[in-house]
């Protein structure tokens, strides 16, 4: 049987070594099939090539996946396996062989010596030893699919989980029984950042597109409008630049006093007398 031909039946017989070529990249063939392979595979370009490609998934697939530290049981049973394992030297594989140059000028290519498998390909005891091989190639593939989706669908539920509890405690936040002076808020493109809720004695910013400040360093202050004076009402941070709620440190009442409201960034950690940059601002919604 030749390998290095392609089309109809020598197809069909080359499909041992193609399972034979995966099991030996996934180093998970049998003592004899290994022994076998490694005389066939020199003299085959189609196995190289399935070796290298079967490599390079194992590889990039491998490369996809998050980082994991084994626990100590799993590492010494690990040692323990490699240890009792038998290693096999396998032989360097070769580039495919030039073309021969014919009497015409022309180019044929040389075919190969090709070593057949351990039993013919219909062999049910040949075939018990290259299904492992397949089998280990599909379950490999199949764990780190299904590790890679198991990641994808942990944190998507994650975020929807914690996006679903956000939305809610904003809803709460309108939704409080009692009056509430609520400001929808802009930047100097008239975009609508945030909005202000404020109560007598407790004021909230529905964020959603302030951009997150250093918490070491600067500030986010509410400014309360009262015939064109600003007055400083609190604090907050943004740390999140998705919708997010938060709450203004303040100690006063009286916070929905005001017809309407101003946001600035301010440096260090406590409001100044004036605003330094006003970054939003808005009247209170009738």
């Amino acid at each position: 049987m030749s390998a290095g031909r392609s089309g109809g039946p020598l197809d069909d017989d080359h499909a041992g070594f193609d399972e034979l070529a995966v099991g030996w990249a996934l180093h998970a063939l049998e003592p004899e099939d290994e022994d076998a392979f490694a005389v066939h595979l020199p003299g085959c370009a189609r196995c190289a090539e399935t070796v290298a490609v079967a490599a390079e998934v194992m590889a990039a697939m491998a490369a996809d996946l998050p980082a994991a530290e084994p626990s100590a049981q799993v590492r010494d049973r690990l040692r323990s396996a490699v240890a009792e394992t038998e290693q096999v030297r396998r032989p360097a594989v070769p580039a495919p062989a030039p073309a021969a140059a014919t009497a015409t000028g022309g180019e044929v290519p040389v075919e190969p010596s090709v070593t057949s498998p351990v039993g013919s390909p219909a062999d049910p005891a040949t075939w018990r030893r290259l299904l492992p091989g397949a089998l280990v190639a599909a379950a490999f593939a199949a764990i780190v699919a299904l590790g890679l989706w198991s990641v994808f669908l942990n944190a998507e539920r994650d975020e929807a989980v914690a996006a679903a509890a956000a939305q809610a405690e904003i809803v709460d936040a309108l939704l409080e029984p009692g009056r509430a002076a609520v400001a929808p808020v802009a930047d100097d493109d008239g975009r609508t950042v945030a909005t202000v809720i404020a109560r007598e004695d407790r004021m909230q910013v529905v964020a959603d597109g302030l951009t997150t400040n250093d918490t070491a360093d600067s500030v986010y202050v509410v400014w309360g409008m009262r015939d064109g004076v600003p007055d400083p009402i609190g604090t907050f941070d943004v740390v999140d630049d998705r919708l997010d709620l938060r709450t203004v440190g303040s100690d006063r009442t009286g916070l929905d006093d005001y017809s309407e409201y101003r946001i600035s960034i301010e440096p260090g950690r406590a409001a100044p007398s004036v605003p330094t940059e006003v970054v939003a601002a808005g009247e209170v919604a009738s």
